[in-house]
């Protein structure tokens, strides 16, 4: 009970601890704390003197929910807070929180103050000291003379005292300055109050921004300047020149070089420019990742900006209750995922009210722009810009007024070369990037001021002397290829051995052949586990295989005993296969003999990183999801990285593409927040943590038998920005790592050639080129639309396709049973329907999504096979329906490969909710008649 209450106390600190920063006078605190080493204790004074209070604050809360806990530690914390002049710091770990109300007119006269600290430091410092004493001000009861410090000094620091005592401190302050005779300073600050706080905040507030706003730690700093100065460097200037002129260009920078931060200030200066002519104003950052949202909003733009100019982030994760296009009015600044934008944009293009169009737009900044390709949304925003653009050329000729059009920024830390093997092509992937995104010149920095290329290690590996744990895996395979009559062509386990498992499945799933295509998906599985076993332990192989038998027995069994379902001869044969070769894997999973060198070698680097350095911060790049959350458990289980301060954690995507369950962005978010924080200090990431993503400096950057393309690469390098950082590549058997390495690195050379010959093109020579490759997109948009609009016709008639078990291959339902909620939801409610599946609960599946809720699935009553998920719908069960299960029969043609619904040509008819309740309730009379 005692650990769930410390857990319960650490996350109030967790959570209050932006607040607390802010409220805590550290040296004070500090002397009334026993239970943290006095070496310790001389750390954080150190830090407070080199690095300011808020930076120590944040290093004395660490301090005090630093595990393990002495008995009554956070009574005691409470109690130096008391005692040590931070009550109001106190009140909130109690939760004697302020209203709204109050802390809103607490957080002004902060902000008042900091304003006014020039004029105020002027004051008779000793003398207000005296009478804040007599007047009880709890802030300041314990702080020591101020006389040594000199006049301003000492009432810059008793007015840093005052500002975090509880609310209503402001009108006790004014009455001694009344009372000390300083008339004209309270004078100033009665008349000027309204007219300096209108000129400096317009008169709002950001609600989500924190208490003080120190722009290095220093309350005095920020007293002078209450936003943070933007400061660029040289290259970041010289970059950023032409987008302040107001021409499209694109900025591409290595990761780590400040991209963000030169787009805040050309934003800034967008937004001052024309504010300056009167001209409406509005900048939109798109990111197409969803913590990139929060990401710039906190990190960048909102701390930079907040004081002049409204900021606010959107995305699938925001909780807010008015639309995009009522965000897009009320404030200068708006950052968000493409997608959102998309939406709005083509809502605007189909006459609805509830839309935005580029028009009301004045600067849109797209974040990783080398996506602006066929078939991204960046690419499909950029086409309506395109559009318009050249519209507008014949408005002009017209004598017609052109429709305004954004400015354009785009951020890049490599376009990539588009997979070019000659110059020719790779200047041609990067001047289509270019054309799409109407950049009139793409801006890098000069060759002398590329920081020094990190040091490069390709570690190799040895094949297992044996490996009779995949010798056991190869033989189960070799015996279901035997039962299947199935002879692969290639490696057991390699990616093309995959691909062949891949197509030999859909094609027994489209040919109703039972016995092939159900070996074929035990193949992969076998597949899988070699190449998890020649990349972590053999254990972590064996559980993953072990765990899917134990999943697909469970299938077999119904949740009502009477009904038995059925498990054919093939399955009989595929589960006892594994069920006699199950103790010898076992066996052989725990023989540490038998491990493969990768994993060996992974280790010795770990160990020589942390060993090697004072404060190692690192990340492993991994393949899978699967394979990153083995490899966070092998460490975390490894005393060896215990004893050296190993503290690891893994960051997977938040799709829901692969059958390991996906990590939230709020998870994302906490743990790349310890990251930072250094509570965790070595991060294994599969590749959502390469691109974009804010990862603090590191020092060296892992890639684990991973390696993609060239953009890849050089996003993953750019993750280790500490000084003296290194870039170990590790190999994987099957991998190809290395080879696939130096491809990249050809190419990465072949680009950076290919942007110096563009910047060296003339600039008439250069847009004639960007116009061709416009008009040629153009061209190309039309035809996909007019395909894209043919195939959206869907003329056949639901009748005409039918539906059986991917697994059984039993007919299930035609088109006509199927009905859609939502425009998304494909649902089953016939009676007919009902009686052909079982419903299993699923604990994982708890989501609630406006008027509906799924938290179960349903399976085939015959064979177990797993057909969707139980939809409830206001209150009505409706079985819904995914297509991916299913063989599809269209007039007499089996399609075997359905993964989404819009892939078959059928325009389905809409759920009836009024008539279905009905029927359903008529029923339930009639059942009830019958009883009676």
């Amino acid at each position: 009970m005692e650990s769930e209450t410390d857990e319960m106390r650490e996350s109030l600190i967790d959570c209050l601890r932006p607040r607390l920063k802010e409220l805590i006078v550290v040296d004070r605190v500090l002397d009334l704390i026993d239970f943290i080493e006095n070496e310790q204790k001389e750390r954080i004074r150190q830090k407070a003197r080199n690095d300011g209070d808020i930076s120590a604050a944040d290093s004395l809360i660490n301090a005090v929910v630093q595990k393990p806990h002495t008995p009554g530690w956070f009574t005691a914390f409470v109690d130096a807070l008391n005692n040590g002049g931070c009550k109001f710091a106190a009140d909130y770990m109690q939760l004697n929180l302020p209203t709204p109300e109050v802390e809103a007119e607490n957080e002004n006269c902060v902000r008042f103050i900091h304003l006014l600290i020039p004029s105020l430091a002027d004051m008779g410092t000793d003398q207000v000291f005296t009478v804040c004493i007599q007047t009880n001000f709890t802030g300041v009861k314990n702080l020591e003379s101020i006389s040594n410090r000199g006049s301003r000094s000492g009432a810059r620091e008793l007015l840093r005292r005052i500002i975090k005592c509880p609310p209503g401190w402001y009108s006790t302050f004014l009455q001694v300055l009344k009372d000390t005779e300083h008339d004209v300073l309270y004078n100033d600050c009665l008349k000027q109050h309204r007219n300096l706080w209108h000129s400096k905040f317009g008169g709002t507030f950001c609600d989500s921004e924190p208490l003080l706003s120190f722009a290095d730690g220093s309350a005095l700093e920020v007293a002078r300047s209450p936003e943070k100065e933007i400061i660029l460097r040289d290259y970041q200037m010289e970059v950023a020149g032409p987008a302040l002129e107001g021409k499209n260009i694109i900025v591409c920078l290595p990761t780590g070089s400040g991209k963000t931060r030169v787009a805040v200030y050309i934003t800034k200066e967008h937004l001052d420019r024309r504010k300056a002519e009167g001209k409406p104003r509005k900048v939109i950052v798109l990111v197409n990742k969803v913590p990139l949202v929060e990401q710039h909003y906190s990190a960048e733009f909102l701390p930079f900006l907040k004081n002049k100019y409204k900021v606010e982030r959107v995305s699938g994760d925001s909780q807010l209750k008015i639309s995009f296009t009522e965000i897009v009015k009320k404030n200068d600044i708006i950052i968000c995922t493409a997608q959102i934008l998309e939406n709005y944009l083509e809502r605007a293009n189909g006459g609805e009210d509830e839309g935005v169009n580029l028009s009301d737009l004045t600067l849109i900044i797209i974040d990783e722009c080398h996506h602006t390709q066929k078939g991204g949304v960046y690419n499909h925003i950029m086409m309506r810009y395109l559009k318009q653009k050249h519209k507008n050329k014949r408005l002009i000729k017209e004598q017609k007024e052109p429709v305004p059009l954004p400015q354009i920024l785009g951020l890049t830390a490599s376009p990539g070369v588009g997979g070019a093997t000659k110059m020719e092509k790779a200047e041609e992937h990067i001047l289509r990037i270019c054309a799409n995104l109407d950049a009139s010149r793409i801006m890098t920095r000069s060759h002398e001021e590329f920081k020094k290329e990190q040091r490069k290690i390709i570690v190799s590996v040895e094949d297992r002397r044996e490996d009779p744990f995949g010798d056991v895996i190869k033989k189960i395979m070799t015996a279901i290829h035997n039962h299947a009559e199935l002879t692969p062509t290639c490696d057991l386990g390699s990616q093309n051995y995959e691909q062949w498992v891949v197509q030999k499945e859909r094609q027994a799933a489209k040919d109703e052949n039972q016995k092939v295509r159900v070996c074929a998906e035990h193949l992969r599985q076998y597949s899988e586990s070699l190449n998890l076993s020649n990349t972590i332990r053999m254990q972590d192989a064996f559980s993953f295989l072990n765990k899917y038998y134990e999943e697909e027995m469970k299938k077999k069994t119904a949740p009502e005993e009477e009904h038995k379902i059925q498990i054919t001869d093939t399955e009989r044969f595929l589960f006892n296969l594994f069920k006699d070769n199950k103790k010898e894997l076992e066996t052989l999973a725990k023989n540490p003999e038998y491990e493969n060198d990768s994993l060996s070698k992974l280790r010795t680097k770990i160990l020589h990183e942390f060993s090697s350095r004072d404060e190692a911060r690192g990340i492993v790049f991994i393949k899978t999801r699967r394979s990153a959350i083995a490899l966070n458990q092998w460490i975390q289980e490894n005393p060896k990285f215990a004893d050296i301060g190993v503290k690891s954690a893994y960051v997977i995507g938040g799709g829901d593409q692969s059958v390991v369950k996906p990590m939230t962005s709020a998870e994302q978010k906490d743990v790349l927040k310890k990251f930072g924080k250094g509570q965790v200090n070595l991060l294994i990431a599969t590749t959502v943590a390469e691109e974009g993503l804010d990862i603090p400096a590191c020092n060296f950057v892992i890639r684990y038998g991973l390696v993609t393309n060239e953009i890849a690469m050089i996003q993953a390098q750019g993750r280790g920005r500490a000084e003296d950082s290194s870039y170990t590549l590790v190999e994987v058997k099957n991998s190809g790592v290395a080879e696939k390495e130096c491809v990249n690195e050809y190419r990465k050379n072949m680009m950076n050639k290919a942007i110096q010959k563009i910047k060296l093109l003339n600039q008439a020579a250069y847009e004639k080129r960007i116009t061709e490759f416009q008009i040629q997109a153009i061209m190309e948009e039309k035809v996909r639309m007019t395909k894209k609009k043919q195939k959206d016709i869907k003329n056949e008639s639901p009748s005409n396709v039918k539906f059986s078990c991917r697994s059984c291959s039993e007919p299930i339902c035609t088109g006509d049973d199927i009905q859609i909620i939502e425009n998304m939801h494909r649902v089953n409610v016939t009676p007919q329907f009902r009686k052909l599946y079982i419903q299993r609960e699923n604990t994982t599946l708890q989501e609630r999504l406006l008027d509906y809720e799924t938290n179960g699935f349903i399976a085939c009553k015959n064979c177990g096979q797993r057909w969707g998920s139980m939809m409830m719908y206001k209150g009505i069960e409706c079985p819904c329906l995914d297509v991916k299960n299913f063989v599809v029969n269209l007039n007499g043609k089996k399609i075997s490969k359905c993964t989404k619904w819009n892939e078959v040509p059928i325009k389905f008819s809409a759920f009836d909710y009024a008539e279905h309740a009905s029927n359903m309730t008529m029923s339930d009379n009639s059942d009830d008649d019958e009883t009676m």
